[in-house]
């Protein structure tokens, strides 16, 4: 069973219907106990990164979700709940995440000479090339498309960190993989066939 964490912000019932769409049970649920039974932990994310990780708190979240991570589970972290497994984020003002990673939130800059072609926020279809094969990744192309929304992407100190990076007048990590954790600032729920293929890799993943 598939726990996807609900703390009031994210796109919970559409990656629940993602993973039930490719034959995985998931419950959306706040309960650490549910979390603690759970085979797999999903922290999904939409919205302003500070907004998010007050409610990871208020919730009382924090802790659960650490021990998830410890208990060597796979943990899967999507778009805005990718950002938060690092030390802190610079939109509106310096707010800290669960520094999961070392690294740091940072607004996608776009230097004058190529502002007029890329807007933001990055949102739309775009490619992901494939440097280190997560396992969540396996039958899936280096420059397939998905699907993305944000203004902000993750700069991580550890460079061997990144499974995949995409170009968007800047190249940043679209994706991280270490260990019992994948987490991708892409939404997979929303990536149709490349997407759906990554959810049922993940809940396949031992």
């Amino acid at each position: 069973m598939i726990a996807i964490i609900d703390y009031g912000m994210g796109n919970l019932r559409s990656v629940q219907k993602g993973f039930e769409h490719v034959g995985h049970e998931a419950v959306v649920t706040r309960e650490p106990a549910v979390m603690e039974r759970a085979s797999h932990v999903v922290l999904p994310g939409v919205g302003a990164f500070g907004d998010c990780m007050a409610n990871v708190t208020r919730f009382g979240l924090v802790e659960p979700i650490h021990r998830a991570i410890q208990s060597g589970k796979p943990f899967l972290g999507i778009c805005v709940g990718f950002q938060l497994l690092f030390t802190e984020s610079e939109e509106f003002g310096c707010h800290k995440g669960l520094g999961i990673f070392p690294g740091t939130v940072k607004a996608i800059p776009l230097s004058d000479d190529v502002a007029s072609s890329y807007k933001i926020p990055h949102m739309g279809w775009n490619t992901i090339h494939i440097e280190k094969p997560a396992p969540p990744l396996q039958n899936i192309d280096s420059e397939s498309y998905v699907y993305f929304v944000h203004s902000y992407y993750v700069e991580p100190a550890d460079q061997e960190l990144p499974s995949t990076h995409t170009e968007y007048g800047v190249s940043f990590a679209s994706s991280i993989w270490k260990d019992n954790i994948f987490a991708t600032q892409f939404h997979p729920e929303k990536s149709q066939t490349v997407g759906l293929q990554v959810l049922k890799n993940f809940g396949e993943w031992q």
